[in-house]
Order: structure tokens, then sequence, then C-alpha cells
């Protein structure tokens, strides 16, 4: 049997050996959803329904055993999981809602349940990591050192955030208004292809600067890991789609440099 020590310290281990592998695999094979959608991935769900399922262990599984940790009564500690659980309600919950009410759900290919499921399986990882860090592992210091790092990654990550969900908001409303593809414009999307990838990137890094640790730098490594290679098929596919009407100065997912 594995104590909870040994079994945080693999699950770390994991979350860093699980990266260059997931980074690897989506240079040459994507993830069949969004608009590469393909058959032979299984039975399809409605994609609210996925996002919904895949994300919801960063809420339930959080809520689950922050209670258990030795500084969950710590203001401090609070405090900390509260921005890691502000996106995830995001994304599980409103993101989700935005989906099913946007027009664009008629014409969708649907979500494959088995990456879903693999998404399902790293949000365990990662949600059991993330807030048992938080609750537990984490030294939590008496002076002002917390709140400097705090504050310093908040700010990225709430910058993060607004990126995000503008991006978001602004890609349903064009799929919404029942178009097909268009090249999206304004904001962020003057400089990238996929500033809703940039944007979460951002947040991550605002999370490892907020927890100062290992576990949430190792976040940030799996989103790079997860999300570049995705921007990079994106603004290839954006590419061929539209070519010559495609603004030639955007970059993939970070403005003026990938």
């Amino acid at each position: 049997m594995f104590s909870d020590e040994s079994l945080f310290h693999n699950s770390l281990m994991s979350l860093y050996l699980i990266a260059p592998p997931t980074f690897i695999s989506l240079i040459f094979l994507q993830a069949p959803y969004g608009k590469h959608h393909r058959p032979g991935w299984g039975p399809n769900l409605p994609p609210p329904l996925a996002w919904f399922l895949m994300e919801s262990p960063t809420l339930w599984l959080t809520l689950l055993l922050f209670p258990h940790g030795q500084h969950s009564s710590n203001p401090k500690s609070i405090i900390l999981i509260t921005p890691f659980l502000i996106h995830y309600f995001n994304r599980t919950c409103l993101y989700p809602l935005r989906l099913f009410n946007s027009p664009s759900k008629k014409t969708s290919n649907g979500f494959p349940l088995s990456v879903a499921l693999m998404a399902f399986g790293y949000n365990l990882l990662n949600s059991y990591l993330q807030s048992r860090f938080v609750s537990h592992y984490k030294i939590y210091d008496v002076g002002c050192c917390f709140w400097f790092k705090f504050f310093g990654g908040v700010v990225v990550f709430l910058s993060g955030l607004w990126i995000n969900v503008w991006s978001d908001k602004v890609l349903l409303r064009l799929k919404g208004e029942g178009k097909g593809y268009v090249v999206p414009k304004g904001g962020l999307f003057e400089f990238v292809t996929c500033p809703n990838y940039f944007g979460e990137i951002v947040e991550w890094l605002g999370w490892a600067l907020m927890t100062w640790s290992w576990v949430g730098l190792g976040f940030f490594f799996y989103t790079c890991a997860n999300l570049v290679p995705r921007a990079l098929a994106n603004h290839k596919w954006y590419l061929e789609k539209f070519g010559e009407d495609y603004p030639k100065n955007r970059k993939a997912v970070i403005p003026y440099l990938y």
C-alpha cells in the first residue's frame, strides 16, 4: 500500500512524465473534436455534456479532498484554491451552458467519448495534485512572502482568465451567426490564432507563481504540452482554409513569437 505522501509524489512525477509524450503525440495526431473532428474514435457525446463530465473532477474531487488537508482551515489555503475553483466553475458549468445555448450546437459533430474519458482521467490526476498540495503539503509562510507571490500570480492569472473567457465568447458568437467558419477579428485575434489557448496558458503560469511549487509548474508545463500543438494545428487549418485571406502576421498562440 502506498502512503499518502508516496501517492502524492508518484502522481506528481506522473504529471511531468506524461507531458512530453502528450506534446509529441499531439504534434502528429490532433484530438478529434471541434474543427478537427473525424470518425473512428467511437461514440460521440453532445459537446456540452462532454465538457461538463470531463471537467467535473476539478470541482467535486477538489471539494471532496480539500477539507481533509491539515491546512484546510487556514485562510491562506482557502484563498489560494479559490482561483483554481473559479476557472473550473467557468469551464465545468458556465462554458457548457454557453455551448448548450449556442445556435451552433445544431451543426455540432459531437465530442468523442474516448477523448472525454482521457481528459476525465487527466483531471482526476491534476485535481488531486493541486487540491492536496494547497490543502495539505504546502508550507505557508508566516511573513509577507506568501502575499507577494500570491498577488503577483493572481494578476497574471486573472489576465489570462479574462483573455480565455473573452476569446471563447467571440468564437461562440461567430459560430452562432450560422456563417460557418470565418476569420476571427479584434483584440488578441489580431495577434494570434488561438487567444483562448494563450489565455489559459497565462492563467496557469499565474497559478504556478501563486503556488510557487513543482505542482503548479507541472500543471503549467502540461498545459503548454497540450495546448501549443492544438494551437499550431488550428493555425495551419485556418491558413489552409482561408489561404491569402488569412492574416500572415498572426502567430499561432504566443503574440509575436510562436
